[in-house]
């Protein structure tokens, strides 16, 4: 009996390639795709070709957005192609699935942003000689977690993004794991300061182990936090703004950094957390000074961002 196949017979690596950002990130634009897969291409009309094989064999579907004036095509994966994905074991598994209605509904500007954010940290990865691939961040990742100022509920951070990055200078590689949130301006900036409520309650959280069976003991508390099951320090935290001027950008920044540092509950937080524009970001890169640190001096800094209150990276 023959091996499954995992794409149609004359698929090409790039069309593959493709599919693997597709299932990855759920909706890419074409130009997004352009950037991700074939940069080497000065002109899209190969990497075009191979995305209209993928839907000729029902692997991909596309729909029309209007930008700029134009009309600019996004696509993701069918039922079928994500299945293909899957056969072949690259990548952990999704059970999310996009579709038409998704495709064109409210979240599809979110989406395709935290995509430019995370193309962002690829092209200038390349640019800089670092490691970061199209595949090197995941959107929507849960972290459960448990809140002291919310006892008795489970909780569920779920970042926009975890992106993993090797800086490399000299013969020093260092690999960076970040949590990127895109805030379009689609909410208020005290909801957005709640968000770092969040991140802070996750740093602190320290599951309790389980007495045994019938036992009446107390419950003992984890020798180490959740986090560190999951990441060898604790990733630092980028806000990353869209969805308006830049002058009115900057406005919430500072509103938000305001808030931040007359709020008791991050008084003693260690988290690193960093606030720019998506346009910043992909004009200059995250190792430029484009970040504004949420807490603590508002000295512009890197992604590698400053320890506020102590150091946790």
């Amino acid at each position: 009996m023959p091996y499954p196949q995992s794409a149609p017979t004359g698929l090409g690596q790039v069309a593959q390639q493709a599919a693997q950002v597709l299932y990855q990130h759920r909706l890419v634009s074409t130009r997004q795709l352009h950037r991700l897969v074939t940069p080497h291409h000065t002109r899209t009309e190969y990497l075009r070709r191979q995305l209209h094989t993928l839907r000729k064999a029902g692997f991909a579907e596309v729909v029309g957005r209007r930008s700029t004036g134009q009309t600019e095509l996004l696509w993701w994966l069918t039922e079928k192609g994500a299945q293909a994905v899957e056969a072949v074991g690259l990548l952990q598994p999704r059970a999310y699935r996009m579709s038409p209605e998704a495709a064109l509904g409210p979240l599809q500007e979110h989406t395709l942003a935290v995509v430019e954010a995370g193309a962002a940290f690829v092209e200038h990865a390349r640019r800089l000689g670092h490691e970061c691939g199209p595949l090197d961040w995941a959107p929507e990742i849960a972290h459960y977690y448990r809140d002291e100022a919310r006892p008795g509920e489970e909780l569920c951070l779920v970042p926009d993004a975890v992106l993993n990055y090797v800086h490399t200078e000299a013969k020093q590689r260092t690999l960076l794991t970040f949590f990127v949130e895109v805030d379009r301006t689609q909410m208020t900036i005290a909801r957005l300061a709640q968000k770092l409520h969040a991140y802070a309650a996750y740093y602190e959280y320290a599951p309790q182990s389980q007495t045994a069976k019938g036992s009446r003991g107390p419950r003992r508390q984890a020798a180490m936090p959740a986090w560190r099951y999951r990441y060898p320090a604790f990733p630092r935290l980028l806000l990353v703004l869209t969805g308006a001027s830049e002058e009115r950008l900057v406005r919430r920044i500072a509103d938000l950094r305001s808030l931040a540092a007359s709020d008791p509950a991050l008084a003693n937080t260690p988290l690193r957390a960093g606030v720019t524009t998506l346009q910043q970001l992909r004009t200059h890169g995250p190792f430029e000074r484009v970040f504004t640190p949420v807490l603590g001096g508002p000295e512009a800094a890197s992604a590698w961002l400053p320890a506020a209150l102590g150091s946790v990276a």
